[in-house]
């Protein structure tokens, strides 16, 4: 295993991350727009804005994963939450570690915070994503709907 090093994203990070997350939106067969990219970047770097990223580097420094991140408010239970909204590896840095590190990253921050849980949804057919999350989470019995507006 290569080592693998976890920050949050920085303004420097723009090109290495917007490859990362385009073939991100291509994993889930996403259409994604220069604009949008464009928001979500401006959402990681504005302080009103709840959205927090971390980038995993490999030992030249360069960017092979991200994770985008934010708090949620828990009624019921009177408590902060993290919700992981993106988690993406590059194919070439699988199997390196580096989804754990993200992971880690994002639970440091929540622990740090007083977060109470960290939360996230995946897709039914990503089994490789699956394996690591039923190793280092547990799979709730929440089922998700949508509606569109």
């Amino acid at each position: 295993m290569s080592k693998v090093s976890v920050r949050p994203v920085s303004v420097d990070d723009r090109a290495e991350w917007d490859v990362l997350y385009q073939a991100y939106a291509a994993f889930y067969n996403v259409t994604q727009t220069v604009e949008m990219r464009d928001t979500v970047w401006a959402w990681l770097h504005d302080e009103a804005k709840e959205s927090r990223g971390l980038v995993a580097l490999n030992a030249d420094g360069k960017l092979i994963g991200l994770t985008h991140f934010r708090p949620f408010a828990r009624p019921l239970s009177a408590t902060t939450g993290c919700f992981l909204d993106d988690l993406f590896v590059s194919p070439d840095a699988r199997g390196t570690g580096c989804a754990d590190v993200l992971i880690d990253g994002v639970r440091a921050i929540a622990a740090r915070e007083g977060w109470s849980v960290v939360r996230w949804i995946t897709a039914e057919n990503n089994y490789r994503g699956r394996a690591l999350y039923d190793r280092v989470a547990t799979k709730t019995n929440w089922v998700t709907y949508d509606i569109k507006v």
